[in-house]
């Protein structure tokens, strides 16, 4: 804004004292003060309004005029309840360095000044702003000459003074301005805005975090990707992005709000061409993954290997070891509810869960196909043969490749706010393997752990390959009545004992299996005398007819203990 708009504004009790040729100055902020140099606290544009407490002596008229000057502001107010003892040189003084000066009448307060001023300046940003935005708009939706969403977070940064960040919905940092957003920080953000989303509230969400509060704006795919029409939250709750301000929107103008919205549509874009870079990954890995299920010979099928390698696994010349992940999303399905498609849902979170937790950008899962059909998706994981660089993804060499337990532990959260309580996610990881042979082996692989996780309780489980070859294989499809039966016809009267008594049997029995049925180790681990260990044995055999020196014994109870 100009001086010349705070002069005719009556309101504001404005008289110009010096500076009639400098009217048209631009006013970019406001500040009070009545410090004799208040430079260190200027960036230059500002009205400076002061109440001359600190202007007594004629020298000090002359410090304070110098300083502003320096600064750069548009112009000096004092106030007229000072004006008796105002220095007779500060119009001088002020005139010698074309410093404009305005008296406030004693009936205006300073503060409706500040408040005029900050209004019209913000307004007048937003406004910039929005016509720059308008501009990146079209340069990005032109070809990659606009500079991403980085670019866009640096225009609210330096136009508006907003810090924000674009976040995936388990939190990874896709793109951001100004200092970096912790990890966890960023998760708790995402899985707040996930859950509000599935509440169906209405957007931006706002969320205390650490003391801050943010605003969060979806960021939807409204570009060639995007189905027409109303959709099912189910549908993009797990894969839309999101934008996260510090700052508080509810007490933002209407303006204000219409850019931001304009800035996740902008982003929108990018998010867009990354969906169609992707595309090339996922034809691959679903021809590799058709000819695998079609019993296809092995060499066909290396032969698609070979030509996948270099696309997924750029700048490694050694033939890679390949794993397997499956994964589904399941939702609860209301009569008269109409079916979700989650093949779909199911490939982009995959696509999402394989990232590297630590890495930023768009396209930081260019080493990951993963395919769908049906109602799960199938992701195809290059490990080079060569050690890779240690990540905490698990993906540092050919021989650790990706773990289960690990994928999922990060990103659990966020991923259970967006499930609700009417959505699953399953994942299993197959064994890595080095040859187009064993891909039939670690796709079944795959799908069997995915089913042992999928017999455990919680909203996101995940299991590995590992983990089928011992009891756990078995014990997820023993029928629950079949368990509940077998558990309460072992464990029911040692519990009963245990209640009645305040004893220790369970205990005693589960530090028992775990000791090998050492007595030594086993009353060592409990800092229990011997005898009094053979005490509890003895009892627990007697409560159940069972005979703890027999291996078939043991093993009844050391199930009964896993699947209680």
């Amino acid at each position: 804004m100009r001086l010349r708009a705070l002069l005719e504004n009556d309101a504001l009790g404005l008289r110009l004292l010096y500076g009639e040729n400098e009217l048209d100055r631009t006013v970019r902020g406001v500040m009070t003060t009545d410090l004799k140099d208040p430079s260190r606290y200027l960036s230059g544009g500002e009205l400076v309004l002061t109440g001359l407490a600190g202007l007594r002596e004629a020298a000090d008229a002359e410090v304070f005029v110098r300083a502003v000057t320096a600064a750069g502001v548009a112009a000096v107010a004092a106030g007229e309840v000072e004006l008796a003892d105002l220095p007779e040189d500060l119009a001088q003084v002020c005139a010698r360095h074309d410093l404009p000066l305005f008296a406030v009448n004693q009936s205006v307060a300073f503060a409706t000044i500040t408040e005029h001023v900050v209004r019209q300046v913000s307004g007048e940003r937003a406004g910039d702003l929005a016509a720059v935005v308008d501009r990146h708009r079209r340069l990005m939706t032109s070809g990659p000459a606009g500079g991403g969403p980085d670019a866009v977070l640096d225009l609210l940064g330096s136009d508006l003074d907003l810090r924000a960040w674009v976040l995936s919905p388990t939190g990874r940092r896709i793109a951001s301005a100004g200092d970096p957003l912790d990890s966890e920080r960023a998760a708790t953000l995402a899985g707040e805005h996930l859950a509000a989303t599935r509440a169906g509230r209405r957007a931006p969400h706002r969320v205390a975090a650490g003391g801050t509060t943010y605003s969060l704006f979806p960021i939807r795919n409204t570009g060639r990707a995007a189905a027409p029409g109303p959709r099912d939250v189910r549908e993009t709750v797990l894969s839309d992005w999101l934008l996260a301000v510090e700052a508080d929107a509810g007490e933002w103008p209407a303006a204000r709000l219409d850019l931001l919205q304009g800035v996740t549509q902008l982003i929108s874009v990018e998010r867009d061409r990354r969906d169609a870079a992707r595309t090339v990954r996922r034809r691959l890995a679903q021809e590799i993954l058709e000819l695998v299920q079609a019993g296809a010979a092995p060499a066909e099928i290396a032969a698609r290997l070979r030509v996948a390698a270099p696309v997924l696994l750029p700048g490694f010349g050694n033939a890679p070891h390949w794993q397997v992940v499956v994964a589904r999303v399941e939702w609860t399905q209301e009569p008269g509810q109409t079916p979700v498609d989650s093949g779909p849902i199911a490939q982009a979170l995959l696509e999402e869960i394989l990232v590297d937790p630590a890495a930023t950008g768009a396209d930081s899962a260019d080493r990951i196909a993963v395919a769908h059909g049906g109602d799960e998706a199938i992701a195809l994981v290059p490990l080079a043969a060569a050690p890779l660089p240690e990540s905490e993804d698990g993906l540092s060499s050919a021989a650790l490749g990706l773990h289960a337990d690990s994928l999922l532990q990060a990103i659990r959260g966020p991923l259970s706010a967006g499930l609700g309580e009417d959505g699953r996610l399953t994942l299993g990881v197959s064994a890595s393997v080095h040859s187009a042979e064993g891909l039939r082996g670690a796709l079944e692989e795959a799908r069997h752990a995915r089913r042992v996780a999928a017999a455990r309780p919680g909203r996101v489980c995940a299991a590995g390959h590992h983990e089928l070859a011992s009891h756990v294989l078995l014990l997820p499809f023993v029928p629950d009545d079949v368990r509940r039966a077998f558990t309460a016809r072992l464990l029911d009267p040692l519990r009963d004992y245990d209640r009645r008594h305040r004893a220790e049997l369970i205990p005693t029995l589960e530090a028992f299996l775990d000791s090998d049925g050492s007595w030594t180790r086993c009353a060592t681990r409990l800092h229990l005398h011997v005898n009094t260990l053979r005490y509890r044995v003895g009892r627990i055999e007697q409560l159940t007819g069972r005979d703890l020196s027999r291996l078939e014994d043991k093993l009844d109870f050391f199930l009964a203990l896993r699947m209680s």
